[in-house]
């Protein structure tokens, strides 16, 4: 193969008719996938097959006969539909954006931006099934808003030949799996192709004994370009083409098998493939190899400088993104030494390490050779920039990852975080659309996360509204009906009426989601299904347990056992749903009244299907954890109380019973009450008032546009800018920068252990309202402008008898003491009233390179002892 080939794609498999040909232009971009008229295109040409398969224009148009194609072809209005479809996507690909003006936001004037967004599964469309739940669904989004907001990204993935499982529940109600095969030349996805040979792009992955090679494929979503990875091509051993046959199944040697091919593989990938990334997000552990293979490629484009391991990764680092989506360590990706060691045993060297030194970085503790080797951890030491999915995430991460921090105090261990979002035109429901196309105008769609965009929403005629919201529940007990008829309800038969107040659950079976914690009394659950005095409750369960999760299992068996049970006016009232996936997702968060959700407090570290109810005024009904912790208002839904935070000094059965209890009292005392409190116009006029807020106030915020462009100011555009300070426009540049950066920071190490703290004393200022703080320091063979002295003062916890949510003030260098100690000051506001007898303050020392992206570097923070924020010499608390 040629080094550089031009590149290609292959062509459609459907043979069109010249009068169709727009129809291929439209079926290979999963922009019709948040378009419904170019769905309903693709379904006028045979119903039958578009529903039979997943809702997939490729199937569609491979499937259609001759004969069809040209009456089609003939049809005129047909014909002109979708030419005016296809020049609407020329039109979206080519058309301003939000990036045209967000982009004087870069700094760096030179390489263009462009951002490579690395995950293990996307969740795109429903017939595409490269997903397994609410990650996947998120990247998606993702990917979509990136690409209406014209934000130069592309993504890399694995094309899994099987997809993820299919569910069906036995007799028994325990969940069984299957997995067809997804069928890649039928799905909107087209190999890279070497124009001159036809040949399709692969790359290799070096492992013991052999070359792995993957192949590349494309699938275009909107602007984005998404590259996945396949290992099921002939050049392979049979074992090697099982790599990608599966999402998330086999033994650890499968997942770091896999792990491999998206971190080392689709960094390959992207250089065959001309794809010049100047960021790199780790959209969770799985992709953390990525950063591995980028230093190492810094490395080899500057081998005539002999560049260091520590060099290259701070010119790498610079321009990575680690996103956290974990709540516990157990959920990170942790692989034995032994299995990194025999995959990397050719691959170390080329880093600069040796096999103890790659270990290091994927330990907590770099000391313990008996610890498991963690992808979050190697994320986290190869990045610059690390996010948690929600404000309360956010803080979870810091506490989860403090100790890769030493003496950092929690408040500023370097993780930040960016609330998720939903794709607003991928969720949507039908019977909203014209409503907010009234009340809002475009704005809604094209400006999706800005607020002024929903001010409208209030607007909505009430009987409008209130009849969307009666459609939406129709067409999801039709939804229901169909399910049950084809057999897909665990054995129950529903009996859903099409008034009555409708609550779903739906997500993945784990569990800290604790699915039955509505069941715990089943006396009160039951009065609640018969609906004394005609207001009846009914639930609409749905969502797949891992393969190999038995409990989650036995919590999807133990619902539908219950529901089963039911007898009188409870009959038929709880029904479980099998399959979830997104066509199933859709109808739930469109047709249900309430989504409830509730699960152990920090445990969830943001959920988005809430946020995909909240779009169409839907109402939750949740545990104040992930992003309802943020997003709750007792004026648009509604908050379970909870029983402490995890982890927690509450017994697990108190807690339970706690939760439980508020569950049923929430829903008995607030939620039935409101939503069958009716006027004469037989109209919930509080229901529908809280709809109203919901929609204007959470549709905005928990939008992938304001996701994606937060991403990009917070960290996209920084992270580009600070990798173009340390690499400059590498490979050409001798990335000197970074060079330097990795050598004063090895300086500070070797001369850290002369650095302390030796005096501090507090004075007031004449008016009072503030403290004088002075310290001597001593700097040893450091300058003053080497460093960075501050005072940082604030509550000491009694738990902890830590300062971990302070402030922060540099101190100021007033003169030296002699034999490399100086005197610093600096004046901090002093602490009033009660406040005063549990506040301190401590004197830190940090480095004060200003090429570092954070001061926190592991290992390098000296902290004076605690002392009272009160005049006179410093004592210890």
């Amino acid at each position: 193969m040629n080094s550089t080939p031009t590149l290609t794609l292959s062509a459609p498999e459907a043979n069109l008719p010249p009068a169709l040909s727009p129809l291929a232009e439209l079926a290979y971009n999963l922009y019709w996938s948040w378009r419904p008229a170019v769905r309903d295109l693709f379904a006028r040409i045979d119903p039958d097959e578009w529903e039979a398969g997943g809702h997939n224009p490729v199937r569609v148009l491979a499937h259609a006969s001759p004969q069809r194609l040209a009456a089609l072809a003939g049809d005129p209005e047909f014909v002109a539909e979708a030419a005016r479809a296809a020049e609407d996507l020329r039109r979206e690909l080519a058309g301003p954006c939000w990036f045209d003006n967000a982009r004087k936001d870069i700094g760096n004037p030179g390489t263009p931006l462009l951002a490579a967004y690395f995950c293990a599964e996307f969740g795109l469309t429903e017939c595409f099934q490269i997903y397994s739940g609410g990650l996947g669904l998120l990247a998606g989004d993702h990917l979509k808003s990136a690409s209406q907001l014209g934000l130069p990204l592309i993504g890399v993935g694995l094309l899994y030949r099987n997809g993820y499982f299919h569910q069906h529940l036995d007799a028994d109600g325990m969940q069984q799996e299957n997995f067809p095969p997804l069928g890649a030349p039928r799905q909107p996805v087209r190999r890279v192709l070497d124009a001159s040979t036809r040949e399709q792009i692969t790359v290799g992955v070096h492992l013991p004994g052999r070359e792995l090679r993957c192949a590349v494929w494309r699938c275009d979503v909107g602007r984005v370009r998404l590259y996945l990875l396949d290992t099921n091509i002939e050049a392979n051993s049979p074992e090697d083409r099982e790599i990608t046959a599966n999402l998330y199944l086999g033994d650890q040697n499968r997942r770091i098998l896999q792990e491999l091919v998206l971190g080392i593989g689709g960094m390959r990938a992207l250089a065959a493939c001309r794809e010049h990334a100047t960021v790199f997000h780790m959209n969770e552990g799985h992709a953390a190899f990525l950063a591995l293979e980028r230093i190492r490629a810094v490395r080899q484009h500057h081998a005539h400088l002999n560049i260091t391991f520590d060099q290259a990764r701070e010119a790498a680092a610079a321009g990575h993104v680690f996103t956290t989506h974990t709540p516990v360590p157990a959920g990170i990706d942790r692989f034995p030494p032994g299995l990194v060691s025999h995959y990397f045993e050719h691959y170390v060297s080329s880093l600069g390490l040796d096999m103890e030194g790659l270990m290091a970085l994927g330990r907590e503790d770099v000391a313990n050779r008996n610890e498991a080797f963690s992808m979050a951890v190697l994320a986290l030491r190869c990045s610059r920039w690390a996010n948690g999915v929600s404000r309360l995430h956010g803080q979870v991460s810091r506490r989860m990852w403090r100790e890769i921090w030493p003496e950092t105090p929690e408040g500023d261990v370097p993780i930040g975080h960016v609330t998720n979002g939903i794709h607003t035109d991928s969720w949507v429901s039908p019977h909203n659309v014209p409503l907010f196309d009234r009340a809002m105008g475009p704005a809604w769609r094209e400006a999706a996360g800005e607020p002024a965009s929903w001010n409208g929403a209030g607007s909505i005629a009430d009987a409008d509204l209130w009849a969307a919201r009666n459609a939406a529940r129709r067409d999801l007990l039709t939804f229901v009906n169909q399910r049950a008829a084809a057999g897909r309800t665990g054995g129950i038969a529903p009996a859903l009426d099409p008034e009555a107040l409708t609550i779903g659950f739906a997500r993945r079976f784990a569990g800290y989601k604790r699915a039955t914690l509505l069941f715990r009394d089943e006396t009160r659950l039951k009065k609640l299904l018969d609906g004394a005095g005609g207001r009846p409750v009914q639930f609409v369960f749905s969502g797949k347990a891992h393969p190999g999760d038995t409990w989650g299992k036995h919590l999807i068996r133990d619902i539908v056992h219950f529901a089963r049970s039911l007898d009188g006016k409870a009959r038929g009232r709880i029904v479980f749903l099998e399959d979830y996936a997104i066509d199933v997702a859709r109808q739930l968060v469109q047709g249900c009244d309430v989504w409830l959700n509730n699960p152990i407090r920090g445990l969830e570290a943001s959920g988005t299907s809430g946020m995909k109810a909240a779009l169409n005024g839907v109402l939750n009904c949740s545990i104040l954890d992930g992003w309802w912790d943020e997003g709750f208002d007792g004026s648009l839904g509604f908050r379970i109380p909870e029983r402490g935070t995890y982890p927690s000094d509450a017994p697990d059965e108190e807690r339970e019973a706690f939760e439980a209890e508020a569950l049923y009292r929430t829903i008995e005392s607030e939620v039935v009450p409101a939503f069958y409190q009716r006027d004469s116009a037989r109209l919930p006029r509080k229901w529908l008032a809280m709809m109203k807020a919901c929609i204007a106030r959470l549709g905005p915020e928990f939008s992938t546009h304001r996701m994606v462009a937060e991403y990009a100011r917070k960290y996209y555009f920084p992270a580009h800018d600070a990798a173009a300070r340390l690499a400059g426009d590498e490979p050409t540049s001798d990335i000197r920068p970074a060079r330097d950066l990795a050598d004063h920071i090895d300086r500070y190490r070797k001369l850290w252990p002369q650095v302390r703290v030796r005096g501090i004393d507090c004075a007031p200022t004449p008016a009072g309202d503030a403290l004088q703080v002075g310290a001597v320091v001593r700097l040893g063979q450091l300058r003053p402008d080497e460093v960075r002295i501050e005072v940082y003062h604030g509550p000491v916890e009694r738990a902890t008898g830590r300062i971990e949510h302070g402030h922060a003030a540099p101190m100021v260098c007033k003169h030296p003491v002699g034999d490399g100690t100086y005197q610093f000051a600096v004046s901090v506001p002093a602490p009033e009233g009660l406040a005063a007898a549990h506040h301190g303050l401590l004197v830190r020392i940090l480095p004060g390179d200003p090429l570092l992206v954070t001061p926190f570097v592991p290992g390098l923070i000296c902290n004076s002892p605690i002392v009272a924020a009160e005049p006179g010499p410093g004592g210890h608390l």
